[in-house]
C-alpha cells in the first residue's frame, strides 16, 4: 500500500530564507496525523508544496503515490486542504460555492454528498445564504466543506478551528473522526495542542524548517517528559531534600517532577523519615503542551 503522503528531502527557499530544510516525512493511509510547530516553523509551506500552491526548491512530494509536480492532476484530486485564511467568493451562496468546487474536480450529480456535508457542518440552514453574510465561524465551515466536497482520500486541516466556537469544534471533530474511521487520512495542524493530543495517533514537530520529533503521541508523552506526583502532606512542609524535585506548590499540596516510577519509593521513604503524613497522592501524566515546549527549547539536530 502506497503512503498517503510521502515527502523526501524537500527544501524550500525564498531568497535568503530557508523555509524547509530537507524534510522527510511519510504518512500511512488511514492515519490521523498531527503536524505541529511554532509560527514560522514551515508547516504552511509544507502544506503549500503538497497542495501544489508552491513548488519545492528541491526534493519530491507525493500524494497517494502521485508526484505533486509530475502528476499534479491526480495529486490534486487525492487531496483536500482547509487553509488558515478565510478565502471566499462573495458572489455565491453556500450551496453554490460547494457545487462550483465540485465542478473543479469534474463531479456531476454531487448534490447528495453536498447535502451530507452541509448537514454535518451544521450549514443546512445557511445553504442559500450569500457568503458575504456569514460570520467568520460559518465561513470557516464552508472552507471545510469545500475541502471535503470531492471526497479526497487525504484531508489536510490547517488550523481548522482557529477563531470558532466550542460547539463547532465538537461538531467538526465528530465529522472528521467519522471520515477517518471510513479510511480517510487526516493531517492536522493546530495551536490547540489538547486537540492534537486527543485526536492524533502520531505527531511530527517542525522547528525552523526541520522535523525535530516524529513519533506516536503516547511515545512522545513518555519519551520527553517523565511525570508528576501530586502530594498533600500533614504538616504542609516538604522535606528540604525533596525541594530539587518541586515543580509547583499550592495551598493544597506539592507537585514533584519525577523521571521514573522508581523515584516514587525514594520520595515516600524520605517523607517517612521526615515524619510527614501523606494525606493524598496522585500521579499526573504530562500533556502534549509541555512536551512541545521542551522539544522546541532543544537545539535542532
Amino acid at each position: 500500500m502506497v503512503p498517503a503522503i510521502q515527502v523526501e528531502q524537500v527544501v524550500k527557499r525564498y531568497a535568503n530564507l530557508r523555509a524547509l530544510a530537507g524534510v522527510d516525512l511519510e504518512i500511512a493511509q488511514g492515519e490521523f496525523f498531527g503536524l505541529l510547530g511554532p509560527n514560522g516553523a514551515g508547516k504552511t509551506t509544507l502544506i503549500s508544496v503538497l497542495a501544489g500552491l508552491s513548488r519545492a526548491t528541491s526534493g519530491t512530494a507525493r500524494i497517494m503515490g502521485h508526484d505533486v509536480v509530475q502528476q499534479y492532476r491526480q495529486a490534486r484530486r487525492a487531496l483536500g486542504v482547509v487553509p488558515q485564511e478565510l478565502v471566499f467568493d462573495p458572489f455565491f451562496s453556500v450551496r453554490e460555492a460547494l457545487t462550483i468546487q465540485s465542478g473543479y474536480f469534474g463531479l456531476r450529480n454531487n448534490s447528495a454528498w453536498i447535502d451530507e456535508v452541509l448537514h454535518n457542518l451544521d450549514l443546512t440552514e445557511k445553504a442559500d445564504t450569500n457568503m458575504r453574510r456569514l460570520s467568520g465561524g460559518m465561513k470557516r465551515r464552508v472552507l471545510i466543506g469545500q475541502a471535503l466536497v470531492h471526497k479526497p482520500p487525504v484531508i489536510v486541516l490547517d488550523e481548522p478551528t482557529a477563531g470558532v466556537d466550542v460547539e463547532l469544534r465538537q461538531t467538526l471533530w465528530r465529522f472528521i473522526r467519522r471520515l477517518n474511521e471510513d479510511g480517510h487520512t487526516i493531517v492536522l495542524t493546530t495551536h490547540y495542542l489538547e486537540e492534537a493530543e486527543a485526536l492524533c495517533g502520531r505527531i511530527a514537530m517542525l522547528k525552523k524548517g526541520e522535523i525535530v520529533a516524529n513519533d506516536t503521541t503516547q511515545n512522545l508523552l513518555k519519551r520527553f517528559s517523565g511525570f508528576y506526583v501530586q502530594l498533600s502532606l500533614e504538616p504542609h512542609v516538604l522535606p528540604p531534600t525533596l525541594m530539587p524535585l518541586l515543580k509547583h506548590e499550592t495551598e493544597s499540596g506539592f507537585q514533584l517532577a519525577l523521571k521514573d516510577y522508581a523515584e516514587v519509593e525514594q520520595v515516600m521513604a524520605t517523607l517517612r523519615v521526615a515524619g510527614a503524613k501523606v494525606i493524598e497522592m496522585e500521579v499526573v501524566q504530562p500533556d502534549l503542551e509541555e512536551v512541545f515546549v521542551k522539544i522546541m527549547n532543544q537545539e535542532s539536530a
